[in-house]
């Protein structure tokens, strides 16, 4: 099998700009000091942008000395186990349980996995693309078909396969690990679980059920793709800010680390601010639209994403980035359908469910529909 070249904190991708860090975030919660640590470490270190992955984890390009950066990032708390750092991809409903829908709040059984995870030595063998997740009820994770999802009232996902395994809150974290072991002694040359013929199958044998214990899978979409106030059901609200093609500048990661609200990092590439007040929303999104996030749900930039594309990728054909950004200043409303521009056929960052894909192809973009 072909060594795992999935980019960590510690085992860095040398891109056409430079070294190239990921950091994963589970649950995509980040606290304000870890925000701001990491904009200093963009800037000081690295191109000065932190990207935003489909995953909630973050990239810094451009690092100078990969060992500062590491060293910093674990005195912030973002490396609790360099053995399993590249493994700790852990996606959950960036809600939180507060909205009309949710029933739980994720993040304790988010951060109770992400503790056993790193204390079982064999999970760290696990591929880097080897996805969790973790729903709260609405739905909102379901359709990113991670390898193993939990969903209160339903039990666990397998690979995004037609039935689950039954578990609750309070089984779900050992379950999960037990069926990530179980991948490991079916994996093969997989990466990830559907890539097992009756993967899911073969896991509940091994974890000692059978197909009666099955239960049927809940419907779910991935992705809001909105931006602006939430309502939350204890009367605060929470305030959702598009990131523009997922890359923030350092000064917009200050801005958001100041205004003193929990953040959650959504795998559709926004920010969440959790648990305002009605007046400090207003005052947050001024503040977050003045340093150039989208807050506005009418604005052009919902819906459309891009690839790192050039100079940062030698693999592509095109600079979409700054491509799409002309494509989106020309829009007055959001497109009726996703976009997704590419660099080459690898389509890096391409969003789940109907996407429009603009594909680069050297002279000019194929332009391909659901």
């Amino acid at each position: 099998m072909r060594p795992d070249a999935c980019p960590g904190a510690l085992q860095v991708h040398e891109a056409a700009d430079g070294a190239l860090a990921r950091v994963r975030v589970p649950g995509g919660a980040i606290s304000a000091a870890q925000l701001r640590e990491l904009a200093a470490c963009a800037a000081q270190l690295g191109s000065g942008v932190i990207e935003l992955t489909s995953r909630a984890n973050v990239q810094v390009r451009g690092l100078r000395s990969p060992e500062d950066f590491a060293a910093r990032i674990a005195a912030a708390g973002l490396l609790p186990s360099p053995a399993h750092e590249r493994v700790r991809n852990i996606v959950a409903s960036p809600l939180g349980g507060r909205g009309p829908h949710g029933l739980l709040d994720p993040q304790p059984l988010v951060d109770a996995l992400d503790r056993a995870l790193c204390a079982r030595p064999r999970l760290a063998d696990l591929p880097g693309r080897f996805l969790f997740a973790v729903d709260d009820g609405t739905g909102d994770v379901i359709g990113l078909n991670a390898d193993i999802t939990y969903v209160p009232g339903h039990g666990l996902l397998l690979a995004g396969a037609g039935t689950a395994l039954p578990a609750d809150a309070r089984t779900a974290a050992g379950l999960m690990l037990a069926a990530a072991e179980a991948f490991l002694d079916e994996r093969a040359q997989s990466w990830r679980l559907a890539e097992i013929p009756d993967g899911a199958a073969r896991i509940a044998a091994r974890l000692g059920l059978d197909g009666s214990a099955l239960v049927p899978r809940p419907s779910g979409e991935s992705g809001s793709r909105r931006a602006g106030v939430v309502p939350q059901r204890d009367g605060r609200v929470a305030l959702e800010a598009v990131v523009p093609l997922g890359r923030l500048s350092s000064a917009q990661a200050v801005a958001i680390a100041a205004q003193g609200a929990p953040v959650r990092l959504a795998p559709w590439r926004s920010v969440i601010l959790l648990d305002l007040a009605p007046e400090a929303a207003e005052r947050a999104a001024e503040a977050l639209s003045a340093a150039g996030l989208v807050t506005d749900p009418a604005s052009p930039w919902i819906g459309v994403t891009a690839c790192t594309g050039r100079p940062g990728c030698a693999k592509s054909r095109a600079d979409v980035q700054e491509d799409a950004r002309r494509w989106v200043a020309a829009l007055d409303a959001p497109p009726p359908t996703p976009v997704h521009w590419a660099g080459c056929e690898r389509r890096c960052g391409l969003p789940r469910g109907d996407v429009v894909q603009m594909v680069a192809t050297g002279d000019g973009y194929e332009e391909r529909h659901p």
